[in-house]
């Protein structure tokens, strides 16, 4: 797999198991690539020292994210800024900033236990965004949230991205990556089967390929002819 990921929003679809996990937890320096480079903002990273230097850039929220159940929100969300290194005049700001944009700011002294799932969700978003890092990597980050709240995160990941972020967001909703994506990658067993816009996706659908939308019936008929990209690899 060859991956390049830029400012913006890129889509990372797949079936369980394709290894999108696994390619996050290797994004995020947590697990080493078994084979090849990986490099991250302009420099490798082939010791500890490189894996601190570039973890104080990387946002990222796993799918099942640990917490301190007596912790406050604001506490939780600090506490992560602390493990970023976010100079220490600049986290309460940094903080309240992240629970503000997702919506918890005032939760901000309820305690992590209390949470519903959504606001458990919410809460994890705040964790990865707090401090403004170059790389923002989310593991199917609408879970648990309600319609409104998907409409609400859509539009903070985008204005993310404005703002020079580049945003990687693993998903199985594809009207997420319809609504939010400049870029979708497919993924299936462990390899690239495609990479270029939604709209690109979308023209891959077949009248035979199951799904509700054009976007769906692509991500189908991709998943289905299991080609590669011309290349081998994908670019975003």
């Amino acid at each position: 797999m060859n991956l390049s990921v830029l400012p913006g929003v890129t889509g990372l679809l797949g079936p369980n198991g394709a290894g999108k996990t696994t390619l996050f937890r290797t994004l995020a320096t947590i697990t080493p690539p078994r084979s090849g480079a990986l490099e991250l903002f302009g420099a490798p990273v082939t010791g500890e020292r490189d894996v601190r230097r570039a973890r104080r850039r990387i946002g990222y929220l796993p799918q099942d994210f640990g917490y301190y159940p007596a912790f406050s929100v604001a506490d939780f969300v600090r506490y992560c800024a602390w493990l970023r290194e976010v100079p220490a005049k600049e986290a309460d700001a940094a903080t309240g900033a992240a629970l503000a944009a997702v919506g918890l700011a005032d939760r901000a002294r309820d305690r992590m236990k209390t949470l519903s799932g959504g606001m458990l969700r919410r809460a994890g978003i705040a964790a990865a965004i707090v401090g403004s890092p170059s790389l923002l990597l989310l593991d199917e980050p609408t879970v648990g949230l309600d319609p409104a709240q998907r409409l609400d995160f859509r539009e903070l990941i985008r204005s993310l991205a404005r703002a020079g972020t580049a945003v990687v967001l693993s998903t199985h909703l594809v009207e997420d990556v319809a609504a939010a994506c400049d870029t979708v990658l497919v993924l299936d067993g462990g390899r690239m089967v495609h990479s270029g816009t939604p709209q690109g996706l979308a023209d891959r659908a077949t009248p035979a390929a199951p799904g509700g939308s054009p976007l769906e019936r692509g991500y189908m008929a991709v998943l289905a002819a299991g080609a590669r990209p011309a290349g081998g690899g994908a670019a975003c």
